[in-house]
């Protein structure tokens, strides 16, 4: 996907930000929005080092309930589905993105790629640690993409749980100035390699208009490209768009995790909103979600269980 690795440590050694709770997630969004004309991005620009720490978090469960209700995970259980404590670091990492010193611009930014590692379940009434940090640039090539990774530690301080998010913002690489729209920017920063065959379709899922504003609430991740056809216009979209996660959530939902797991997802293409997708599988661990009529391809990924 990208043509070079995180841009190395330059021997500014990382300073931690201890907060009581996660910040709001509104004031961030806007602040980043404000920012993104002054941005110039490039893979060797600087960014920031802190690590943002909430050292003694709790799960809210009334917000768990409905993020696993808009999900498809099962209700009730003491356990946290494998892609929440993602949402638990989102505020956190809008904090650091939306930064004057983060060089790429919030507005327009694709979230590429996920990688979660657990290294067991995580019951929903225990205490976290929640550390997210800024691990470096990378070159693509369509631009400069930022690795963004969360982690979460149990109360005796081993990490549990820790995810890798590439986001990438697109701007000129090779001279010719060509401007893409975000839909067609959203598919090309997935689709390095070559189209694999499609998986066997497990089910077809029919998605309502107002996933995005549900997931939006569950998640405090109301970007409006997700929320209604109107806003997602402004931004270049037909139609409002699933939230990538909850493209990935709803996948794993149906697929399952093992206890102890890694799971690599990267999203190709935007889902349309409402629309049809094709959830498929294989039994080594595949998945995939592709559009029911026209096969588009919007998200790959797999499920690999962790010896322990």
């Amino acid at each position: 996907m990208t043509t070079a690795g995180p841009t190395p440590d330059r021997g500014t050694a990382p300073s931690s930000v201890v907060l009581p709770r996660p910040p709001s997630l509104p004031p961030l969004l806007a602040r980043g929005a404000l920012r993104s004309p002054f941005k110039r991005p490039a893979p060797d620009a600087p960014f920031p080092r802190t690590r943002l720490v909430v050292p003694s978090l709790r799960v809210d469960l009334g917000r768990l309930a409905a993020y696993e209700r808009v999900c498809g995970f099962a209700t009730g259980e003491d356990a946290l589905p494998v892609t929440y404590p993602h949402v638990l670091g989102f505020p956190l990492a809008m904090s650091l993105m939306s930064g004057g010193d983060f060089p790429l611009p919030l507005l327009g930014l694709v979230h590429t790629s996920i990688d979660i590692t657990r290294h067991r379940v995580l019951p929903a009434t225990g205490m976290y640690q929640l550390t997210v940090y800024v691990a470096g640039l990378a070159a693509h090539r369509r631009g400069t993409e930022a690795t963004v990774v969360t982690e979460l530690r149990a109360e005796g301080g081993d990490v549990v749980w820790a995810s890798s998010s590439t986001y990438l913002a697109r701007h000129r690489t090779d001279g010719t100035g060509a401007v893409e729209s975000p839909a067609g920017a959203a598919e090309a920063a997935g689709a390095a390699g070559q189209e694999r065959p499609p998986l066997p379709v497990v089910e077809e899922w029919r998605l309502a208009g107002d996933v995005g504003r549900r997931y939006g609430a569950a998640s405090g991740d109301r970007n409006p490209i997700h929320l209604f056809a109107l806003t997602a216009r402004l931004f270049g979209f037909p139609r409002a768009i699933a939230h990538g996660m909850w493209t990935v959530a709803r996948c794993l939902a149906a697929h399952g995790t093992p206890p102890a797991a890694l799971v690599r997802a990267e999203f190709r293409a935007p889902v349309l909103l409402p629309g049809a997708v094709a959830y498929a599988a294989d039994d080594i661990g595949r998945f995939e979600l592709r559009g029911a009529k026209d096969g588009r391809l919007h998200l790959t990924g797999e499920v690999l269980p962790l010896l322990t």
